[in-house]
């Protein structure tokens, strides 16, 4: 929602992050409302919600504002003798100080991201890099500028936006500040995309992939284990790991199918329970999609989708944000797979 800007303090902030940025604490900065796209049948964010692209002077007006908020923050503490330390007397100090301040969610993300460090960042909504490249440049570069001690910027992309942009101008967002970039890609399946209308074909992920990766970023592909159902578990299996293969990249973060009210694919599946894939079903998918896989990418599974016990009670598989690396720990992740499976037969 867009707001007129009368207070000095005030900057927007979206919904929706990786679990791996939240995790980090990071810095979320708004460069686009909701999804251009915005038409896959299994996601229920940015549902009713119009897409807009906001102009860099708007992105940047939020920067500083959030770096007002820092300075004066680390005012207060140094004044106080804690010797730039933010803790909760200094934050009580600020609000104190600054009575008509709209204490809104991004304010705690802000200070969240000033304890920790101020070390990553990540750009929302959907698709930062549906961006003019000028633009996204100039928000990168006030932003790796205002705050020195980023290391890492992130940011959700599409496949197809990405195989768009040409690979100068890739590199140049990735110089300017750009590190990682996290794309859905959800299967492999040609015919699975089309049933829930992705606005991709396994083309278009293998090309927006390997272009992401030659333009150096780090890549995180998700795919969505169960997502064609039983009817489409092995086609959907096979073919994800085809393209995977072909990408290789230096991430692969797996977030099992759930149908999400008020989406399509939700009635669809209260419609057709058969279809629906058990525990034990999703977990033979994910077998064979990793049994097939030839990579040397990291396999996590960092979402809490991912929920398997294993023999012992405890969470199956390490929800760590770094996961397993392939090929190293393949047979080890598989042999933990077979263990869940025999827990569900």
């Amino acid at each position: 929602m867009q707001h007129a800007i009368t207070d000095p303090y005030h900057f927007e902030t979206g919904e929706y992050r990786p679990p791996s940025e939240g995790g980090s604490s990071s810095l979320l900065v708004r460069l686009t409302r909701n999804c251009p796209w915005n038409h896959c049948t299994f996601c229920a964010m940015y549902k009713g919600e119009k897409f807009e692209l906001r102009p860099p002077s708007e992105i940047i007006g939020d920067i500083d504002a959030m770096h007002r908020i820092s300075l004066e923050l680390a005012e207060i503490s140094i004044t106080s003798g804690r010797d730039g330390v933010i803790t909760s007397s200094v934050v009580s100090e600020f609000l104190r100080k600054t009575p008509g301040l709209n204490f809104h969610t991004g304010v705690g993300m802000l200070i969240s991201f000033l304890v920790a460090g101020g070390k990553t960042a990540f750009l929302q909504d959907a698709d930062s890099l549906i961006m003019k490249t000028e633009d996204l440049v100039e928000v990168l570069t006030h932003l790796r500028t205002i705050f020195p001690s980023i290391e890492r910027i992130t940011s959700y992309g599409r496949s197809r936006t990405i195989a768009r942009k040409p690979i100068e101008d890739l590199v140049r967002i990735r110089k300017a500040g750009l590190n990682r970039i996290h794309i859905g890609l959800e299967t492999g399946d040609a015919d699975l995309l089309k049933t829930v209308k992705k606005g991709s074909t396994p083309e278009d992920h293998v090309k927006g992939g390997k272009k992401a990766m030659e333009a150096g970023f780090q890549v995180s592909e998700y795919w969505m284990p169960g997502l064609g159902g039983k009817t489409h578990s092995k086609d959907h299996a096979l073919n994800t790991a085809k393209v995977l293969n072909l990408i290789n990249p230096h991430y692969i973060r797996s977030r099992p199918f759930t149908p999400r009210p008020g989406t399509i694919y939700y009635q669809n599946a209260r419609i057709n329970e058969l279809d629906r894939m058990s525990p034990k079903g999703q977990l033979l998918e994910i077998y064979e999609t990793l049994e097939a896989l030839e990579v040397t990418s990291r396999i996590c599974f960092d979402h809490d989708g991912n929920y398997w016990a294993g023999p012992d009670g405890r969470l199956l598989l390490s929800q760590s944000y770094e996961g397993y690396p392939f090929p190293e720990k393949k047979e080890q992740v598989l042999t933990l797979i077979k263990s869940g499976i025999r827990c569900y037969s």
